[in-house]
């Protein structure tokens, strides 16, 4: 069974799930919105979604160094209670965030923090690169368009695969942490430090290798 674009915005309405969710849904039931509409509620999204209003004012911010001092990170994550701040789910989702912010160094939280200044620049990047290229005229922006989703996949804490489970992504993670905990949950802001960044030093990546010790504490 086929569904259209009204469908998706349909099954939206009916659930409050993001578009991607509600497309994945109906991917997965064939088009029926009402096996669609189950399918969301038993992966928790809808329950998740319908909390999205609600103030998150309660919470933690973590403290995470990692390679011997080396790189450290301070991260706010809000929820509705402080009971539930105090709990071990919510705390440990917390210590996962504030490490993969150490090992995928994002640089917002959110597509809507990049300054608009920043994707126009990049736009102008990638423009310049399918001109390079010898793409077509008629098909450059639709590239560009597709490759500043990749940017934001890079850059935007939320977008990220998460680094202990590539499945999903931080914001698949908190969500399904919202509909598990009961409450809703936002990643409000961070920092992330760098020994010796801005310096003039020998070239090292950092982000690189702590990916790699976090990938050695998965095995």
């Amino acid at each position: 069974m086929s569904f259209t674009a009204s469908d998706v915005k349909t099954l939206r309405e009916r659930t409050g799930a993001g578009m991607m969710d509600c497309k994945n849904a109906l991917v997965e039931t064939n088009g029926d919105m009402d096996k669609a509409v189950d399918y969301l509620r038993e992966k928790g999204i809808a329950k998740a979604a319908k909390k999205a209003g609600r103030i998150a004012a309660e919470g933690l911010v973590e403290s995470y160094i990692h390679m011997g001092g080396r790189v450290g990170v301070l991260l706010e994550v809000n929820c509705e209670t402080d009971f539930v701040s105090r709990g071990d789910q919510f705390k440990e989702l917390v210590h996962d965030i504030a490490l993969h912010i150490a090992a995928a160094n994002p640089s917002y939280v959110t597509v809507d923090e990049v300054p608009a200044e920043v994707i126009e620049k990049e736009k102008e990047i990638l423009r310049a690169q399918a001109i390079e290229e010898g793409k077509p005229e008629k098909i450059i922006e639709r590239m560009v368009e597709g490759r500043i989703k990749t940017f934001y996949n890079d850059n935007c804490l939320l977008c990220q695969k998460f680094v202990k489970d590539p499945d999903k992504t931080i914001e698949q993670l908190v969500t399904e942490a919202t509909a598990t905990i009961g409450e809703k949950i936002s990643v409000r802001r961070f920092v992330r430090y760098e020994m010796g960044e801005g310096l003039q030093k020998k070239n090292e990546n950092l982000a690189d290798a702590v990916a790699e010790q976090v990938s050695a504490m998965k095995k």
